[in-house]
């Protein structure tokens, strides 16, 4: 009787020991857009179970949200920050900024100390304000140009081609032979964007477009009309997909991977799924359309991938912690997994990098400049009101003179 008794003292002072762990345990909570189907979403797994295991007194909880709900919701949320989680997924540039501004966005100074020698500072140049850093660079990407080679071969071309007359010649033998050249997501404007701000950015120049991105250069510039023109007449030429306009991006993604188009323009994040799809994939950049303005290596892109701390979280010290940790270890499985280039410096076997992922870090190398993506470069309203006109561009609502009047008129 005694040993029943004092065994079952032992079970009660361990399930009471247990309890207490549980209690003492703490939970961060994060939101991110790696959902699912998303490429990065191994990578927040593989990052957040080494984080906890090294970690077994702290708890991520996290929900992953789709890339446009997402941006709706924590713009919603900074309206009041105490429903806000302790770590964030943003975008860098102007779209972080404006949560800075509104002194929503916990400063990470001195939590980034123990991390400068392997995250260099120039990463970190879009996330900080005021001299002040605010956010942890994931990985950096630029917008790619995905072809099947496959299907250039069927139209006689052995290479993608590097000048816009090649390309406008090579759409054409495509179309004759039945083959789409281009697939392009226009359920989700931000897709729109990644082939007209190549286009127009090889037309004015990465500096120019910088410039108007950044609010101080004009958007009443005729050279724009002329490149909006251009990706319209791709459009009535027959070289996008015509069910394109209301298919999501995923759906775009898969149909270029099977071989329904010869090009798919979006982001370098997609070169690990490209790359381990059936079929022979090259990547490359849209060409120069004016070589007195702009040359073949300037790209759109840049680090923009981000994670943040909320100024209202109750862990704020170790949520700073936690992100500059999460954000390593998301670094390093995203850039072996092919869904972008890394921010931090690589301290492991990279032998395993996939060759699409090399070829785009040959590009990022030999870039003569780089323009943000201009939804994140541009503050949330002026953003908005550009993604509305871009979305018209696809829809052939308006042409290039009515977008340049537009957005002059709205933004200037």
């Amino acid at each position: 009787m005694k040993k029943i008794v004092a065994l079952a003292l032992a079970a009660i002072m361990l399930l009471s020991m247990t309890q207490v762990f549980a209690e003492e345990k703490t939970v961060l909570t994060m939101w991110c857009i790696a959902t699912e189907s998303d490429a990065n979403r191994p990578a927040y797994e593989q990052a957040i179970a080494e984080f906890e295991a090294a970690h077994p007194d702290i708890t991520i909880q996290w929900e992953a949200f789709e890339n446009q709900s997402y941006k709706t919701k924590i713009k919603a949320a900074m309206s009041d920050p105490s429903t806000l989680p302790d770590i964030f997924f943003t975008w860098a540039g102007a779209f972080l900024g404006d949560f800075v501004d509104a002194g929503n966005v916990y400063c990470l100074d001195e939590a980034y100390k123990p991390f400068a020698a392997d995250l260099p500072e120039v990463m970190l140049q879009n996330a900080s304000y005021g001299g002040k850093h605010y956010g942890v660079p994931l990985t950096m990407n630029i917008v790619t140009l995905f072809a099947n080679m496959d299907l250039l071969a069927e139209a006689g071309y052995e290479a993608v081609p590097t000048t816009y007359e090649d390309l406008i010649a090579c759409c054409d033998a495509l179309v004759e032979k039945g083959i789409i050249p281009f697939g392009c997501s226009g359920g989700e404007t931000w897709c729109v964007t990644e082939y007209l701000e190549p286009i127009i950015e090889k037309t004015i120049g990465y500096e120019a477009l910088n410039e108007i991105f950044a609010g101080r250069g004009t958007w009443n510039d005729p050279a724009i009309a002329k490149a909006v023109d251009i990706m319209q007449e791709m459009v009535t030429k027959g070289y996008f997909d015509p069910n394109g306009i209301a298919l999501g991006n995923d759906q775009v993604k898969a149909n270029f991977i099977a071989g329904e188009y010869a090009f798919y323009q979006n982001g370098s994040w997609n070169c690990g799924e490209v790359n381990d799809g059936e079929g022979n994939f090259q990547v490359a950049l849209f060409p120069v359309i004016d070589a007195e303005k702009a040359t073949y290596g300037q790209v759109i892109g840049g680090p923009s991938d981000t994670l943040a701390v909320a100024a209202t979280s109750k862990n704020p010290e170790l949520a700073a912690q936690a992100a500059f940790e999460l954000g390593k270890g998301i670094c390093h499985y995203g850039y072996l997994a092919g869904s972008g280039l890394p921010a931090w410096t690589p301290d492991y076997d990279t032998s395993a990098v996939k060759p699409l992922v090399a070829a785009v870090a040959d590009i990022v190398a030999k870039a003569d400049g780089m323009v943000l993506f201009g939804d994140t470069a541009m503050s949330a309203d002026p953003a908005n009101t550009y993604l509305n006109f871009v979305s018209k561009v696809y829809g052939c609502e308006i042409d290039g003179a009515g977008f340049i009047d537009s957005l002059t008129n709205a933004l200037q």
